[in-house]
C-alpha cells in the first residue's frame, strides 16, 4: 500500500487535498443541485468555525428501521457471489456539529458524520470510565479547541443520495484534513 507522508507540513497531501477547494457554500449547493454537475463530494475550507455543537440523540436504533435492513440484507442479491454478515455498528448517543462561516458571511450547521469522530468518543468514553460528559468534552477539545482554532482545517464534505436534491444543503461533513497553519508557504 502506498502512503503519502505528511513531511513539510503534509507538502505532498496538499497537493492532492487542495486541488479544488470550496469556500462559497451558496455555490457549492448550488453545484450539488445542478444535475449537470451534481457534486456529491468536496472539499471546504470555512472562513471561520464559530461553534461546535453537541446534541444528546437517542441512544438506540429505531428497531423498525433496523428490521427493515436486516430484511433486505436476507433477501440477499443475485450479483453476489457470498453471504455478507448482517452487522450493526453502536449508535453514538450524540451529534457532533460545526457552525461555520463562508466567504461571503453565509452561517452553516454541518453534522459531523466522520468514522474518527466516533471512535474518539468510544476510546474517551472507555478511558473515562462510562462518564459521557468527559468524553463529549474530549471530543469537543479535539475538534473545536486544536483543530478549528489551532489548525488549517478544511472540510471533506459529502451528500447521501436520500437528501441529494431534496435537502436545502444536502452536505454533512465526513472527514477533516488538519494541517499545520503556515505563516508563508515554502518557495520551492
Amino acid at each position: 500500500m502506498n502512503t503519502i507522508d505528511t513531511k513539510g507540513n503534509w507538502f505532498k497531501r496538499k497537493q492532492i487535498v487542495f486541488n479544488n477547494i470550496h469556500t462559497d457554500i451558496k455555490k457549492l449547493i448550488a453545484e450539488a443541485h445542478d444535475k449537470n454537475v451534481c457534486t456529491s463530494l468536496a472539499v471546504f475550507k470555512p472562513t471561520k468555525v464559530i461553534d461546535f455543537k453537541i446534541e444528546k440523540v437517542a441512544s438506540n436504533w429505531d428497531k423498525k428501521k433496523v428490521a427493515q435492513l436486516k430484511a433486505l440484507n436476507d433477501q440477499g442479491n443475485l450479483f453476489d457471489m457470498e453471504e455478507l454478515p448482517f452487522e450493526i455498528v453502536e449508535k453514538l448517543p450524540y451529534k457532533f456539529s460545526y457552525v461555520i462561516e463562508d466567504v461571503n458571511g453565509v452561517s452553516s450547521t454541518m453534522m459531523i458524520e466522520d468514522w474518527e469522530i466516533g471512535q474518539l468518543y468510544r476510546n474517551t468514553l472507555a478511558a473515562a470510565e462510562g462518564n459521557e460528559a468527559i468524553a463529549v468534552e474530549k471530543v469537543k477539545e479535539k475538534y473545536f479547541d486544536y483543530f478549528a482554532l489551532k489548525k488549517d482545517l478544511h472540510l471533506y464534505l459529502g451528500t447521501t443520495k436520500a437528501f441529494h436534491y431534496r435537502s436545502k444543503n444536502p452536505f454533512m461533513i465526513i472527514g477533516t484534513f488538519t494541517p499545520d497553519i503556515e505563516i508563508q508557504t515554502s518557495l520551492f
